[in-house]
């Protein structure tokens, strides 16, 4: 928001007021930053049971199978930061790279004294005992991809596309899932997140972690906004080596706050970039883009929508979840000017981007889902991080990546805001509308007769295709 100018311009007191002026409102919004966010810098616990789990009457992890019932999540990232060590064990920097560093983030839930009984318990039901840490223990670097490297030229490259194929025809639906922090991460955090995500699925779900080099301090923000500038090429690059050597079904992507910088522009940039005669159908079928959700999204409203129009024609579906009260951006609208998608204002758009907005919302499959406070149990007016630490909100966005539901069969309502753009609401009896939509697709059925050879008839649970290595 630009201040109203009440001297005129030109003297050197009059510059020498303004730049004191401008200074204070930095450190101003910097105290209040670290204030509204200083959450972030506390460990990463379990997250709240998604409402979806809390009877005990839906398992998730029913078929997740014998191996996964262990408090280890690994998770594969793959991250641009630069490195002083590469192996045994990495150390990273903040400084971004060009290389695409790939491995095994061994993430872990609880300590030693933690058993599988008790996090299952805790992970479908809503008990009241505290949530156990999720760190990492440890990461298991593969391969340094330089920006020249091929794949077919690199083993380690085809060690690691192997492990994420092997991962991936031990799920359901063989899609991948992309997670993207935001800032004031490190790479133990961005991993833990990644990891709870994969849980929370039921194991049932391929996640990777793309950890950009986020400086890990609320005060070095504009270093993270720099940093997400300089990982859109290689975040557009790894979209398209998982395309090409992953045998992933669809490629989904959760774009968290800052992660919005990295992963929209990098979406454009696909967009507009098509193999020579390549058709948009033709890159459409070739990425395999299928959900792109976008959480409390920390990115100027008029560049999304912007760069919106170049990639929503080749992807499934684009959703946008914001909180209206979000402190975070309320905080991140001061410093850069200019709203943020993840909490917009509609009337900073022209024309043609509100027609482009309207359009999407009601024919192009994008969803604008609103995260209102004054309709969702408990959940805090100011949230940042509703995605993972509100049940309805993490069930909503496990409804999208389990089950392909559309928002109207995930229980959501349509709603018109005064300039005809359709966004959806949560409504009071949300709860059980999830409920009914996950009880016929994740409670396992009753055991089929024998058939004529004696042998019990092949459930899609029988038919898991190979075994996930142990890794993941």
């Amino acid at each position: 928001m630009k201040p109203v100018e009440l001297r005129a311009a030109g003297s050197s007191a009059d510059r020498a007021t303004r730049g004191t002026t401008d200074r204070g409102l930095a450190l101003l919004a910097a105290v209040v930053i670290t204030t509204l966010l200083a959450a972030c810098q506390s460990p990463v616990r379990l997250m709240p049971t998604p409402v979806s789990f809390r009877t005990g009457e839906i398992d998730p992890f029913k078929t997740a199978g014998p191996k996964s019932h262990s408090t280890d999540v690994p998770v594969v990232y793959v991250t641009n930061r630069g490195a002083i060590v590469e192996t045994p064990e990495p150390i990273h920097t903040i400084l971004p790279s060009e290389r695409l560093r790939m491995g095994v983030a061994h993430v872990r839930i609880g300590d030693d004294t933690l058993d599988w009984e008790t996090l299952h318990r805790l992970s479908t039901s809503d008990d009241r005992d505290e949530r156990p840490i999720v760190k990492l223990d440890w990461l298991e670097p593969l391969v340094s991809l330089g920006p020249t490297d091929t794949v077919v030229n690199s083993p380690g490259a085809q060690a690691f596309f192997a492990l994420v194929n092997k991962a991936l025809a031990a799920t359901d639906n063989n899609e991948l899932v992309i997670y993207v922090h935001g800032s004031n991460n490190t790479m133990p955090r961005a991993a833990a997140q990644a990891a709870q995500l994969r849980h929370f699925t039921g194991r049932r779900i391929v996640v990777l972690a793309f950890v950009w080099p986020s400086a890990g301090s609320l005060l070095r923000y504009f270093t993270d906004v720099g940093n997400a500038k300089a990982s859109v090429k290689p975040f557009a690059r790894l979209v398209e080596l998982l395309a090409e050597h992953t045998d992933a079904s669809a490629i989904d992507v959760l774009a968290y706050s800052a992660g919005a910088q990295v992963v929209s522009p990098a979406l454009a940039l696909l967009g507009t970039s098509p193999r020579p005669g390549e058709t948009r159908q033709q890159l459409r079928e070739r990425l395999r883009l299928k959900h792109i959700y976008f959480a409390a999204a920390d990115i100027d409203t008029r560049q999304f929508i912007n760069e919106l129009s170049k990639y929503v024609d080749i992807v499934t579906g684009v959703s946008n979840a914001a909180n209206l009260n979000d402190s975070a951006l309320r905080v991140a609208a001061i410093v850069h000017r200019a709203s943020r998608i993840g909490r917009p204002d509609p009337t900073e758009l022209d024309p043609e981007q509100s027609g482009f907005l309207l359009e999407a919302s009601r024919s192009l499959g994008f969803d604008l889902i609103k995260v209102d406070p004054n309709a969702i149990p408990k959940l805090p007016p100011n949230s940042h991080a509703f995605w993972y630490e509100d049940p309805w909100v993490s069930s909503d966005l496990l409804g999208l990546l389990l089950l392909n539901a559309e928002p109207q069969r995930r229980g959501l309502t349509a709603q018109d805001a005064p300039q005809g753009t359709r966004y959806w609401a949560f409504p009071p009896d949300f709860d059980d509308r999830v409920m009914k939509l996950f009880s016929p697709a994740l409670v396992p059925a009753p055991a089929q007769a024998p058939s004529e050879s004696g042998a019990p008839a092949a459930t899609s649970d029988q038919g898991r295709r190979a075994v996930p290595d142990s890794r993941m």
